[in-house]
């Protein structure tokens, strides 16, 4: 059996063909008289076992934050992009109901006009056919008139 460490890197004692697991920090001596011992890296080794694996669990940090602020950042630009289609889209919208209403109106703008006029003139030929047929009382209304429209003029 063998003994893992720190930075997992194996500590085996071998007795007899058969492997015993050990404390690595007691001698094998002590333990199995006749056992032969396979050294394990020194210390500064396993320093830097452990400052290579921290570096690679660090880039691996590195690499996963990077990947997902770029999906985020892919999120975010499809996520605009949408905002600014369905803008669009609404805004074509919006155009076109104002045209509606701008045509709508323009067409009852006109039917008011034309209506209006067809009522001046039929107010113009009721007048013309009463003056036509009361001359002297036009005229006689139309002076007094003048005068009383005189009258408050000058005061």
């Amino acid at each position: 059996m063998s003994l893992l460490l720190a930075n997992n890197k194996p500590c085996r004692f071998v007795q007899n063909e058969t492997t015993v697991m050990s404390n690595p920090s007691s001698s094998a001596e002590s333990l199995y008289p006749d056992a032969e011992f396979i050294p394990t890296p020194s210390i500064t080794q396993a320093a830097n076992d452990l400052r290579a694996a921290a570096g690679e669990k660090a880039r691996d940090i590195v690499h996963t934050a990077e990947s997902k602020a770029a999906a985020l950042k892919e999120r975010a630009v499809e996520s605009a992009q949408h905002f600014r289609d369905s803008a669009a889209e609404k805004a074509i919208a919006l155009k076109s109901s104002a045209a509606e209403k701008a045509h709508h109106l323009k067409e009852t703008a006109a039917d008011q006009w034309e209506n209006t006029r067809e009522t001046a003139k039929e107010l113009q030929v009721t007048a013309e056919d009463y003056i036509r047929q009361n001359p002297t009382k036009c005229v006689l209304s139309a002076l007094g008139l003048g005068f009383l429209i005189g009258l408050m003029v000058r005061r």
